[in-house]
């Protein structure tokens, strides 16, 4: 009988052990292994679209405007805004070569590198979060909690302007929401020309009383959901052919919830109503426009129709009694003239129009 050491498979001196070879099998690779952007031009990317959760894209149906096919490319064209929390790029998603295509607003909120967000805390003390331990980090202002609160504001602006665009607010369309990323519709035209803020304008006395009527009309929205913008102003405003459009809205307060929401919303009407006045707009103005439009103070091309004010909140003051009935001072006399609110209030009224919206008077 043959020994078993003859039986073995002869080997070479320098051939490698069986161990050494089962070693360098070959494995699956990573799931980052493969570029994302592989085989596109430097600074594209593959759409984004199936990315997000459910959840994390705009409301349905989808406007036709917006390209949703996965075969589109993402091309960033450029900085339309930079700012303390977040820049906002141009971005050109088509299918190419010559297939679909649209114009969105990329708004990127900073890492937890860079600095922190402006007046954050007074911003965040309605917007706690289950875990103390996150609730900590970010009151410390330590890396992790910075990142949190960026991710805390992108999903706050998604949020919010997923909420006003479903209730008929004129706000950019917001398509998805990808980690810090808001992607949102562009609003300016097709060339990439962005729209001019509001401050930037200088309107003649007709299109200054129909801005202010769909200024009015949002706000008197927003008051009823209860919602301020937190800081609104004229540079917070879009003009695009005669529609005013509201923008930035990471801060949006809930004027209930928040201990200081009667202050925001009164701050927001003083901040507006301060620039329009300075244009020249009046009661005298508002009242001298053309009757049809006065009737029903809307803008016969493009404006929805305005929320019908709400009664006062039982207990309140009267709002013809001239008693101060709100905090603060803000934009508002401490009443107005009875009778003066049927169409829309003058400049000097609306702080107090607005508090009355929201039930806060």
């Amino acid at each position: 009988m043959p020994d078993s050491a003859s039986r073995r498979k002869y080997r070479f001196d320098d051939e490698e052990p069986v161990f050494a070879r089962r070693q360098q099998r070959r494995s699956l690779p990573a799931e980052d292994f493969y570029d994302p952007i592989d085989g596109l031009p430097e600074g594209d990317r593959w759409s984004t679209w199936d990315l997000p959760a459910a959840g994390d894209r705009g409301p349905e149906p989808y406007p036709r405007w917006l390209v949703t096919e996965l075969a589109a490319v993402d091309t960033e064209l450029g900085v339309l805004k930079t700012g303390k929390e977040a820049d906002v790029y141009l971005v050109r998603r088509g299918v190419p070569p010559s297939g679909p295509s649209c114009l969105l607003a990329a708004k990127r909120y900073r890492d937890a590198g860079h600095r922190m967000f402006h007046r954050d805390s007074s911003y965040r003390e309605g917007r706690r979060v289950r875990q103390s331990r996150d609730n900590r980090a970010m009151a410390k202002g330590t890396a992790v909690g910075r990142q949190m609160i960026a991710d805390q504001w992108a999903r706050a602006e998604f949020a919010a302007l997923c909420q006003l665009h479903q209730a008929g607010v004129p706000v950019p369309y917001p398509v998805q929401l990808l980690g810090t990323e808001v992607m949102q519709e562009f609003i300016g035209e097709a060339d990439g020309t962005a729209a001019p803020r509001l401050a930037e304008t200088r309107p003649d006395p007709a299109e200054l009383v129909r801005l202010w009527r769909q200024l009015v009309r949002s706000l008197t929205t927003l008051a009823g959901l209860g919602l301020a913008h937190g800081d609104l102003s004229a540079y917070n405003l879009l003009v695009h052919r005669g529609r005013l459009v509201m923008i930035d809205l990471p801060q949006v307060v809930d004027v209930i919830a928040h201990p200081r929401g009667a202050e925001f919303l009164d701050r927001d009407a003083a901040n507006v109503a301060r620039w329009f006045a300075a244009r020249g707009l009046t009661a005298d103005l508002l009242n001298a426009a053309p009757p049809g439009r006065r009737a029903t103070g809307q803008d016969p091309v493009s404006d929805p129709p305005r929320a019908q004010a709400s009664q006062p909140h039982p207990g309140s003051a009267d709002p013809g009694s001239g008693e101060p009935g709100r905090p603060g001072g803000g934009a508002g006399r401490a009443g107005p003239v009875p009778g003066q609110w049927a169409e829309v209030p003058a400049p000097e009224d609306l702080g107090y129009y607005l508090l009355r919206e929201a039930r806060l008077v």
